[in-house]
């Protein structure tokens, strides 16, 4: 095995070191943090809401269910599942400013009982081994440095019979729409973000981020090899995102 220092990872199309890359993305996140709603709407023409209520759909969580939302960000897969019933919900993300944000939105919609924050890094959350029901994850995973890493803490902090649903950006299935795809995540969502966000660089690297994640099955023998058993996958929009499931038992 290489030594740390040796050690590589993407960051979008380059690649850097890979202990400089949480610090990158946090940076990345830092400065869209404050619209990041806002140009989730624009870039997904809104389908991102579509997209995490079927999430929600598949997660189906129980009062007895405690929810650990990893990547959570400003809250919206948490505060659906509170929504939807959850008994616990724990929104994880390594960036301050994004729970910061979900903070604040929380207040705004009166949402704090069974609401808690934790800012970690997905590679080593500070939970005991088999403690919780489910874990989500919504468009974080192509962010983290290790993703063996995450998925094999996550498979640790399931209990026995517990659930993975990882909702991220894959591999588009129908070739007609490709050529559109590539203009309006390379071209569109950069001058978006520059417009709105002040900031094209982000955008462009998150674009980019998309195209280096793992395809579907790829994901899927990843979630095996960390241990997680009857690992499906449910394309939505033609596989521009999948929805990943995994077990504990």
């Amino acid at each position: 095995m290489k030594e740390s220092a040796d050690r590589t990872a993407d960051f979008g199309f380059r690649t850097v070191a890979a202990e400089q890359k949480a610090s990158m993305v946090r940076e990345v996140f830092d400065s869209v943090a404050p619209r990041y709603d806002l140009m989730n709407d624009l870039m997904s023409l809104g389908l991102h809401r579509v997209w995490k209520r079927i999430f929600l759909n598949v997660i189906s969580p129980r009062p007895s269910d405690t929810l650990l939302d990893l990547a959570g960000g400003t809250g919206d897969i948490s505060f659906l599942a509170l929504e939807r019933g959850a008994g616990r919900v724990i929104c994880s993300d390594i960036n301050a400013e994004m729970l910061h944000v979900g903070q604040s939105r929380a207040l705004d919609r009166g949402l704090a009982r069974g609401l808690s924050f934790l800012c970690t890094d997905a590679e080593h959350i500070p939970l005991p081994d088999a403690s919780v029901e489910k874990v989500s994850m919504a468009f974080g995973l192509r962010n983290c440095t290790d993703k063996d890493a995450v998925l094999r803490e996550v498979r640790r902090v399931l209990k026995p019979g517990g659930r993975f649903h990882c909702l991220e950006f894959s591999r588009l299935e129908i070739a007609a729409l490709a050529p559109l795809y590539e203009a309006w995540s390379f071209k569109a969502l950069p001058a978006i973000g520059g417009r709105v966000a002040q900031d094209a660089e982000s955008y462009r690297y998150l674009a980019e981020s998309i195209r280096m994640f793992p395809d579907q099955a790829t994901l899927a023998g990843m979630m095996r090899a960390a241990g997680m058993e009857r690992v499906s996958h449910r394309n939505l929009s033609g596989g521009i995102v999948a929805i990943h499931t995994g077990w504990r038992f």
